[in-house]
């Protein structure tokens, strides 16, 4: 009986080697093209092409995605022999923009830039677009739309976008972080390119806190301007991040001679106006510039703060003044931004990826109880959520929750620039100096007075000079001249 047994046994190893060596594998290609997604400028030497990878790697049989990717040669006569990947943040934000203005990217004086556009994004293929939800966002701003019908209006756009895509075979499950931090994995391999260094920004620098817990082989340095942690739940704490931010502002304001002098008590005087404003809404009149006819909006607190959130980091001086104009009944401004509602509904680009990363990624980690706490904790700006989508939205996107490591704290010694805006209210300088305990060869940078993605500071380019400095040195803390002069803002009191 043990001989029949030690047969049959050989057999069965012998039918599994067999069906092992006749399993399909698949390598990632990357292929140029002349056909590229933006006209460059002459006289930047770059090659563009795409990488063609799989949309599920579990099935190698089964369906290609290719990815849009630039790599901009250095000006350098000898430039450094590890590249720069950067890639964008979002989710859903095309990276293939910044093709047309490399002449300004710093970064080239050095080293190859490699342009990356993540999987369902703009022009990616496919891009997962939802033109239905940009409708339902036009439509829900409408004077006549009934704000009750808001749920249902965005549950149908969901729906129709869901459907409509994976009847063209997308997978939406496979539109996430690691999946897009296993494509940079495969370029570098398909290009190879033995070292390179990250830059990301945004919802970017959780595609290289993955790619440093999972492929650190290769990475030599990494840049994250306006980190979001993986361990951080988003949802939960976005409008106490808001408040937190314009209360920083609003102090710094009343710590300035001339700013206090000028707007007096201003955060306490605005905040009561929040609130006044969230019981008896602003009514406000706007001529809708498609018929020129008047249309009415009422606005509560949480809609008064734009006045903040629609602020840039080179507009940041302006604030105390305009909402000082919103105090004294000047609405301007307000009325400006109205004007902007009646725009036509885009194409929803890049919303499909969004959904399924959100979905997967954020939501299933979330306490609704926390979020309902949050939506009606501030009297001030009550009713504002702090979801970026509600539960019944990710109920219809239908994605798989992923792995709960991908909620958990990376810790790595690779080298690591922090890099934030102190009036960040997307992500806050707190969640960058959180993360820094994790990484434990990592160096924090605060800028005073900007707001969220230093790096692309087109106004002051002292931040981006810095993290050229790190890739060039990343053994130590930059200390680039610029940053001696970056002092508090000079907040302006007059027009």
């Amino acid at each position: 009986m043990t001989r029949i047994f030690i047969i049959i046994g050989f057999v069965i190893l012998l039918s599994v080697s067999c069906k092992n060596q006749n399993k399909i594998h698949f390598t990632p290609t990357f292929t140029e093209s002349k056909e590229t997604t933006h006209e460059i400028p002459k006289g930047q030497e770059y090659t563009f092409g795409y990488l063609e990878v799989l949309e599920n790697r579990d099935k190698p049989e089964g369906k290609k995605i290719k990815l849009p990717i630039y790599i901009f040669k250095s000006r350098s006569k000898n430039p450094n022999l590890d590249p720069i990947l950067y890639t964008v943040g979002g989710p859903g934000y095309t990276s293939m923009r910044a093709s047309k203005y490399m002449k300004y990217y710093k970064y080239l004086d050095d080293r190859d830039f490699i342009l990356f556009e993540q999987r369902g994004t703009q022009y990616a293929k496919p891009s997962l677009d939802c033109p239905e939800w940009a409708k339902a966002v036009y439509e829900s701003n409408l004077l006549d739309f009934d704000s009750s019908d808001a749920d249902s209006l965005f549950q149908k756009a969901a729906t129709f976008c869901s459907e409509r895509l994976r009847e063209n075979e997308v997978d939406l499950n496979n539109y996430t972080t690691n999946q897009i931090a296993a494509d940079i994995n495969d370029l570098m391999n398909v290009l190879g390119i033995d070292e390179y260094n990250l830059l990301t920004m945004s919802y970017s620098t959780k595609i290289a806190q993955v790619l440093i817990r999972d492929y650190p082989d290769k990475i030599r340095s990494v840049v994250m301007d306006s980190p979001l942690p993986l361990e951080v739940n988003y949802d939960e704490e976005s409008v106490a991040n808001l408040l937190e931010a314009l209360d920083k502002l609003l102090s710094d304001c009343e710590k300035d001679p001339d700013c206090n002098d000028a707007f007096p008590n201003i955060k306490s005087r605005f905040l009561k106006y929040l609130e006044e404003k969230t019981k008896y809404p602003l009514e406000v009149i706007v001529e809708n510039p498609n018929n020129g006819e008047p249309e009415t909006f009422y606005l509560k607190g949480k809609d008064l703060i734009n006045v903040f959130t629609s602020a840039s980091t080179g507009s940041v001086p302006n604030i105390p003044l305009e909402i000082n104009k919103i105090l004294n009944n000047d609405l301007t401004s307000v009325k400006k931004q109205l004007q902007s509602l009646f725009n036509e509904p885009g194409n929803g680009i890049g919303i499909g990826m969004r959904l399924s990363v959100w979905c997967a990624e954020e939501y299933p980690f979330n306490s609704q109880e926390k979020i309902t706490n949050e939506t009606n904790k501030y009297p001030e700006v009550k009713g504002l959520s702090p979801s970026v989508f509600d539960d019944g939205i990710c109920e219809i996107w239908g994605v798989k929750k992923v792995s709960d490591i991908e909620n958990k704290a990376v810790n790595s010694d690779i080298p690591v620039l922090l890099i934030s805006g102190e009036y960040d209210e997307e992500t806050p300088v707190k969640w960058a100096t959180s993360m820094s305990n994790h990484l434990t060869n990592s160096y924090h940078l605060i800028f005073k007075g900007w707001k969220h993605g230093p790096t692309t500071n087109w106004g002051n380019p002292c931040a981006m000079q810095t993290a050229n400095d790190f890739f060039n040195n990343p053994t130590r803390k930059p200390n680039s001249a610029c940053l001696e002069e970056i002092k508090s803002p000079e907040f302006k009191t007059v027009e």
